[in-house]
């Protein structure tokens, strides 16, 4: 897998204000899922026994109860699952802004932001084809977001 673009602006609507939101708290389960997106990577997990990949990270898998699990480099690819547009201003985020569900392309789902594009329904168009993008917060943590795919499938 080639190493994703990084996300060159803080927020969808290109805010360029020191990001000021809620932070997640890399736990032993979680820390290989933010060094990947600090690596620029989006690394998920797959249960051995059944073969799918999950999300979020944990150390056995919700299909089988397995602690067989391998972490893998997932391809950065989704489509958008559902959303909603966010009016109202929080700390690290400009309205409006979506609140996204993409589905990868190995199967989870994860919630998200969408940036590079308008915030309207117009643009925001479900099952539109999406790429992963990295929003550096920190030192440690660095956020996965996705965009309208460059590329078509």
């Amino acid at each position: 897998m080639s190493k994703p673009p990084e996300c060159d602006f803080p927020l969808p609507q290109a805010d360029m204000r020191p990001f000021t939101g809620s932070k997640p708290k890399p736990t032993p389960e979680t820390r290989h899922f933010w060094e990947g997106c600090r690596a620029g990577r989006l690394l998920l997990q797959r249960c051995r026994e059944t073969g799918r990949a999950y999300f979020p990270p944990r150390p056995f898998s919700p299909f089988s109860g397995s602690r067989d699990v391998e972490i893998f480099a997932a391809s950065g690819r989704a489509t958008l699952y559902s959303y909603v547009i966010h009016h109202r201003e929080v700390p690290g985020f400009t309205p409006p802004y979506a609140i996204a569900v993409v589905e990868l392309e190995e199967g989870p789902r994860m919630m998200t932001n969408i940036a590079e594009c308008p915030q309207t329904p117009e643009a925001l168009i479900l099952d539109m084809n999406l790429e992963v993008v990295f929003r550096p917060v920190d030192e440690e943590i660095t956020l996965p977001l996705f965009r309208p795919a460059k590329e078509a499938r």
